[in-house]
C-alpha cells in the first residue's frame, strides 16, 4: 500500500483471501523445505529446524522466512517452474525426502514434477485459504462512485474471488483496467469482462509495480492524444 501511495495512488484494500493457519507436525529426516507462499511460514517454524535448507518461490517469501530464523534460504524468484529447476540444479533425490508446504489444494502439479524427477516429496497443507463474499463497503462505495480506475490481482485465486465479488456488487468491469501477477491471472480478469489487462513482466511485487506504471503511462498518452 505505502509503495502505491509514494507512486501518486491512492489505494483501496480490498482482501479477496481469508487464511486460516494449519498445524503441520514436526517432520523428521527432512533434505529441504518448499515453500510456495509466505503463508507457510508459521508451519515451516512448527514442523522444522531453523537448520533445515529452504527453497521459496519468491523473494518476499524468503524474506519472511529469513525473519523466521532460517539460515540457509534460497530463493527462485519466480514461479513454481523456476522453484522446480531451483531445486533440481541443487539437490539431487538422493538427498533425502523434500518438505513441500503450502495452501489447500494448491502446489499439486510442483508436487507431481518433483515426484516424477525422482525427488520423494511429503506435501502437507500449511493453510487455508477462504474466498471472500463481499468486498469492503467502502471500496464498493469507490467502485460506484468511478473513483477505482485499476484493480491489481496477485494470485489466479484471488482473481476469481475478487471476479465473483464485483459480480456481485454488480460493478461494471469493463469500465476498469486489470494488472495482473500472470497470465493466468489475466486470463481470469478478461474472462470477466476486463478489457485492459496489463500483466507483470516478473511475478513480484516490483513486477507489478512496473506493470502499474505501463498502464498509467498509456493513460496519459491517450489523454494527451485526444
Amino acid at each position: 500500500m505505502a509503495a502505491l501511495r509514494e507512486r501518486g495512488w491512492r489505494p483501496y484494500a480490498a482482501p479477496a483471501l481469508t487464511i486460516a493457519p494449519r498445524r503441520v507436525e514436526p517432520q523428521q529426516r527432512i533434505a529441504a523445505a518448499i515453500l510456495t507462499s509466505g503463508q507457510a511460514v508459521d508451519a515451516l517454524s512448527s514442523s522444522l529446524p531453523v537448520s533445515t535448507q529452504v527453497f521459496t518461490v519468491g523473494d518476499a517469501t524468503a524474506r519472511t522466512v529469513e525473519r523466521a530464523g532460517f539460515r540457509t534460504v534460497i530463493s527462485a524468484n519466480g514461479n513454481a517452474h523456476d522453484l522446480f529447476q531451483l531445486v533440481a540444479t541443487t539437490l539431487t533425490p538422493e538427498a533425502g525426502p523434500l518438505l513441500l508446504l503450502s495452501g489447500q489444494a494448491q502446489a499439486l502439479p510442483l508436487a507431481r514434477t518433483l515426484r516424477a524427477a525422482g525427488y520423494t516429496v511429503r506435501r502437507r497443507v500449511a493453510y487455508a485459504a477462504v474466498a471472500v463474499e463481499r468486498l469492503p463497503v467502502p471500496v464498493t462505495e469507490a467502485l460506484h462512485r468511478g473513483k477505482v480506475n485499476v484493480v491489481m490481482a496477485y494470485s489466479a485465486r484471488s482473481a476469481a474471488a475478487t471476479m465473483r465479488a464485483l459480480e456481485l456488487a454488480k460493478i461494471r468491469v469493463c469500465d476498469l483496467t486489470g494488472v495482473a501477477i500472470s497470465e493466468n491471472t489475466a486470463t481470469i480478469m478478461r474472462a470477466a469482462g476486463f478489457r485492459t489487462v496489463a500483466v507483470a513482466a516478473h511475478p513480484d511485487a516490483e513486477g507489478m509495480l512496473n506493470a502499474l506504471a505501463t498502464v498509467s503511462d498509456k493513460k496519459q498518452s491517450a489523454a494527451r492524444d485526444a
